[in-house]
């Protein structure tokens, strides 16, 4: 009793040491000695201890997972930090709202009576593990306090044996992979703004996790916020947390409010997380639209023949994608004069409207869909549009356009009102006039926008123009969709991790330009967490998968299958050097694509439900991934090579008999007590599992 008591004089005086950076010793030693000892909240799954210097402690159930440290800090301009608040008081309290009954706890704290902090930490009966976190600072002293920046809901998970993996949603243009090992060294600063000219914006969550738990942080904002999720690998662990780094002036007795956030403790690697995001967003308002039933459809795109197409190569195709099965044509980049004036180009369409219309009336009448691609918000220079509306582009402070690198375009204001209602005539034109029955909106630029200086758009904040390109988004999929309930509008932001607060703006989603099978799998399984288990995803062209041939990859993640081949033989001249092969569709292929494409829609496992916490992304080996389908589970195993035992998890009551997907060959039987297999395979394996008492195959 006596050591800890001096242990926490030692800690008091440290404090009043700390706050004296900012305003001296306001307070009396006995308001100090006065203040509890520290906290301890819990809703069962996790705890977060905090002591009396507001430092916090993470347990998942009862295993501390995090050491004991300071999670929340105040940046000043001057190099200093607050990161040390005596607590002064804690009051529980239940609450009610749109993420249904919880429990609210009400954290006061201060920093030499100069700086109040304000902390609301609830856990919510719904979601166990995880906690929603509502921070305040407010100016307690005299004189105004510059702040350089903050963090929030920061911890270090603690090192294990078998390493870590980790999960971002920022966008970068290296177009790396969105789930990755964290190696030693490993740091990533996962800034939701721009990360290069053209590529930012994301989903504003990072989750690392070990074999046993992981942690995940975000924000829960309904507009996208400035903010980094960093992840960093430590001596002891991996650092995760929130944090901005805007410079602000807090006037005394003034309030800085920082995003609303959420931690969560959870078995499992990011799906589980990712789907509580998904969750708690519907509630607050955003979720995916009704997908209708023809975003499930196999896609054929006219990309295999370039820009420099002619409608004669398409034609000759449409007969062949049709009989194999595909039931999407998309006529992708190439039809138009330039990015920004969207003129048809008069050497393949020389009547103009006349001709657009009667190139899609042709591939309905040959049992297709038309689909067409576009780039919205990109502007060429030299355009007509640039010359006559340089009004819409985006400034920064300097009044330099923001540039759009693929295209060597400029980036035009979401927020400003004529640039919506352009692309609104567009949507009119493309889909009205047109009758392309869906839009493939294309590039990296759509994912994320720089703040605009215009002063001719009269933003209120420059934030404006990122704050606000959902509701851009949003208005294009409102005109589309008014003109044709059923179109498909296809969200293609290369090679991004895709901007969450976008998706009530799209009912369909590549995989967008893979590098690799592996970020065709792991984007999929991001996906289905995102937008729903039975989210439209497409595994994009599979000429981009490993081999260019992995349609496996798409199939066992419940992808839509996609393709550019050509037919009967490549373009002659192609702009860039076609692969060993080409992308023409010889015999041997055409063989094996019309069987993907069979099993496809004779299982549908796009319509199926993704069960994606049974296994783990990172840490099972071989590979794993399941869905179910009409009573009828599906496994895919993916490895260069295995020789070796296969967990079947979540198999119900009663016993499965076991068929390989691809080959037709049985596989035995198995039980929910009785569920491992030896198997031996190359690349992959696909399991269907049916009940023995019937069910779909």
């Amino acid at each position: 009793m006596l050591s800890n008591l001096v242990d926490r004089r030692a800690l008091l005086g440290r404090l009043m040491a700390g706050a004296a950076l900012v305003a001296g010793p306001t307070l009396t030693a006995r308001a100090w000695a006065a203040a509890p000892a520290g906290v301890k909240l819990s809703d069962g799954t996790l705890t977060i201890e905090f002591d009396a210097a507001m430092q916090s402690r993470v347990s998942f159930g009862d295993k501390p997972v995090t050491p004991m440290a300071a999670g929340e800090a105040l940046f000043l301009t001057d190099h200093h930090a607050l990161d040390r608040f005596l607590l002064l008081d804690h009051r529980e309290t239940s609450v009610s709202g749109p993420h249904g009954p919880g429990r609210r706890h009400q954290l006061r704290a201060t920093a030499g009576g100069a700086v109040e902090q304000l902390l609301d930490v609830t856990f919510l009966d719904h979601y166990p593990g995880l906690a929603l976190y509502e921070l305040r600072y407010r100016n307690t002293g005299a004189a105004p306090l510059a702040i350089a920046g903050w963090r929030a809901a920061t911890h270090d998970l603690l090192s294990h044996p078998a390493g870590a993996w980790s999960f971002a949603g920022a966008s970068y243009p290296d177009r790396r992979d969105w789930v990755q090992k964290v190696a030693p060294g490993f740091e990533q600063r996962n800034f939701m703004g721009m990360n290069g000219s053209d590529y930012g914006g994301g989903t504003p969550v990072a989750v690392v996790w070990r074999r046993d738990v992981g942690l995940a942080v975000g924000h829960i904002e309904t507009v996208p916020r400035l903010v980094s999720l960093p992840v960093a690998a430590q001596p002891d662990g991996t650092r995760i947390g929130l944090s901005g780094d805007e410079p602000t002036l807090l006037a005394s007795g003034a309030t800085l409010t920082l995003p609303t956030a959420f931690l969560m403790a959870h078995g499992g690697d990011h799906f589980r997380p990712l789907d509580a995001y998904r969750r708690i967003m519907a509630e607050r308002g955003l979720a995916a639209p009704a997908i209708p039933d023809s975003s499930y459809g196999p896609i054929w795109c006219a990309w295999g023949y370039e820009r420099n197409f002619t409608p004669e190569q398409v034609y000759g195709t449409l007969p062949k994608a049709k009989d194999m099965g595909f039931e999407w044509a998309v006529l992708d980049d190439g039809w138009q004069t330039s990015e920004g004036d969207w003129k048809l180009d008069r050497k393949k369409f020389p009547r103009g409207d006349a001709d657009m219309k009667a190139f899609a009336d042709r591939i309905k009448a040959d049992g297709m869909r038309p689909r067409l691609w576009f780039a919205p918000l990109a502007i060429d220079p030299g355009t007509d549009i640039l010359r006559d509306h340089a009004d819409m582009l985006i400034l920064d402070r300097d009044g330099a356009a923001q540039n759009v690198s693929w295209w060597s375009a400029f980036t035009m204001c979401p927020a400003y009102p004529p640039t919506i209602e352009f692309f609104r005539a567009q949507v009119r034109r493309i889909i009205g006039d047109w009758g392309f029955e869906g839009l493939k909106l294309d590039g990296q630029h759509l994912n994320g926008v720089a703040p605009c200086y215009n002063p001719a758009h009269n933003h209120a904040r420059p934030e404006e123009s990122f704050e606000r390109l959902q509701d851009f988004w949003k208005a294009i999929y409102d005109e589309a969709i008014a003109i044709n309930p059923q179109a498909v509008i296809e969200l293609c932001p290369c090679g991004d991790s895709f901007a969450f607060h976008n998706i009530p703006a799209m009912n369909n989603t590549p995989a967008s330009d893979p590098t690799s099978s592996w970020q065709v799998r792991s984007k999929g399984k991001t996906f289905k967490a995102l937008m729903g288990p039975s989210a439209p995803f497409s595994g994009d062209h599979v000429e981009l998968s490993d081999g260019r041939d992995d349609f496996a990859s798409t199939y066992g993640i419940g992808a839509i299958p996609s393709t550019k081949f050509t037919w009967p033989k490549d373009v002659p001249n192609p702009a860039e050097p076609l692969p060993p092969g080409g992308f023409v569709l010889t015999a041997q292929k055409e063989v094996l694509w019309r069987k993907w494409i069979d099993l496809y829609r004779a299982n549908m496992l796009s319509k199926g439900r993704y069960l994606g916490g049974l296994y783990d992304i990172g840490f099972d080996k071989p590979e794993a991934h399941a869905i179910e389908r009409d009573g009828v589970l599906h496994y895919a195993f993916y490895a260069d090579t295995w020789d070796g035992p296969l967990t079947l998890r979540g198999l119900g009551a009663g016993r499965y008999t076991l068929i390989d997907s691809f080959t037709g060959s049985p596989l035995g039987t198995a039980t929910a007590t009785n569920n491992s297999i030896q198997a031996k395979f190359q690349r992959f394996l696909l399991v269907r599992a049916m009940p023995a008492s019937g069910g779909k195959a």
